[in-house]
């Protein structure tokens, strides 16, 4: 899908203060490594990931997003009251009900009649998100709309090295529960609006989706435990990947690596990122990456390495950008955003 008139008008994120290496984990998780015959430096050998942020296991996600949708909107300078669409993009939540997004809309006492719900889609959750409010926009139902996402995913990390230090664990069990200890945390928000009233010219060309849900078994994620073929995964997400590039050049305008100025790809792990370059054959030294400092926040990941990115001055004005997105499920959706 295009987009005619669509710009992004703010772009925030919130992190914990408090930091968890992989070494700390691993020290945590030193009898089990011992009895299983693992190595110290395993997660982050294997991942990339030398440490993460986590909140306080008081955190609620709306909280997180709340925060980054503030710093959006003050940022942004545009009225509350112009915002027509709220959408909760976290994996993590308060509650089965209400919504995240119904928290977030009171903490911040939006209009009545700015619409509120949540997308659950994994880590592309934050795509959906976009895509639906672009839509919106461009119909003439809302004038703008605001994207947020909370993940807090100390409360999984802890629950996972407890459970992995137990007498009997496997080394099945240690496998299938090795990605839970890549997690970060984050809050992130974004405003989306129409182009004729753009205060900064960001604007989102388009983008394209493509599922192959044949493959939803892969990776099941509770509060308190996430189980996954960490291998599977990232093979058939990867082929996935692959086949939405192929319709993205044939969707989206000017799609290919040698018109792409910047990357800011799906980010779980070292090998996953050289699995996809190597596939998609894409420019390693164009991509933007944080998952080494920060793990991997889910539907924040991305949002939060293009500010980043901004912030660093990686962004030079005009800068043909593509946001790379995978979900477990699986999922994949890319974008084409001119900065």
């Amino acid at each position: 899908m295009r987009f005619n008139d669509i710009t992004l008008e703010a772009l925030e994120y919130v992190l914990p203060t408090e930091t968890v290496t992989s070494g700390q984990i691993e020290s945590e998780l030193s009898e089990t490594m011992q009895r299983l015959n693992l190595p110290r430096g395993l997660l982050e050998s294997l991942t990339g990931i030398s440490e993460r942020r986590v909140w306080p296991l008081s955190m609620k996600p709306s909280e997180a997003a709340t925060a980054a949708a503030t710093k959006a909107i003050d940022v942004s300078g545009i009225s509350p009251d112009e915002i027509g669409c709220l959408i909760n993009t976290s994996v993590c939540r308060d509650f089965l009900e209400p919504s995240v997004a119904c928290i977030v809309h009171g903490n911040l006492k939006l209009s009545r009649h700015c619409l509120n719900f949540d997308v659950s889609n994994a880590c592309i959750g934050f795509f959906n998100a976009i895509e639906l409010l672009s839509m919106m926009i461009e119909s003439g139902k809302i004038k703008y709309g605001l994207v947020v996402n909370g993940e807090t995913s100390g409360e999984l990390l802890a629950s996972t090295v407890k459970r992995l230090k137990n007498n009997s664990t496997t080394i099945e069990e240690y496998r299938s529960n090795f990605a839970s200890l890549t997690l970060g945390s984050a809050g992130v928000a974004a405003i989306i609006g129409p182009g004729k009233y753009s205060n900064t010219n960001h604007r989102l060309n388009g983008m394209v989706n493509m599922a192959d849900t044949r493959f939803n078994n892969l990776c099941i994620g509770q509060h308190d435990q996430m189980k996954s073929d960490a291998t599977a995964l990232m093979k058939h997400g990867v082929n996935l990947a692959h086949a939405t590039w192929k319709l993205a050049e044939q969707e989206l305008e000017n799609w290919s690596d040698a018109a792409i100025d910047v990357y800011i790809p799906h980010q779980v792990s070292l090998k996953n990122i050289e699995m996809l370059n190597n596939v998609l054959k894409i420019t390693p030294a164009r991509q933007q990456l944080i998952f080494m400092k920060f793990g991997n926040m889910g539907p924040a990941s991305i949002p939060v390495t293009l500010k980043m990115a901004e912030e660093n001055g990686k962004l030079p004005l005009g800068s043909h950008i593509a946001m790379l997105g995978i979900g477990s499920g699986l999922n994949c959706s890319m974008l084409s955003l001119t900065w």
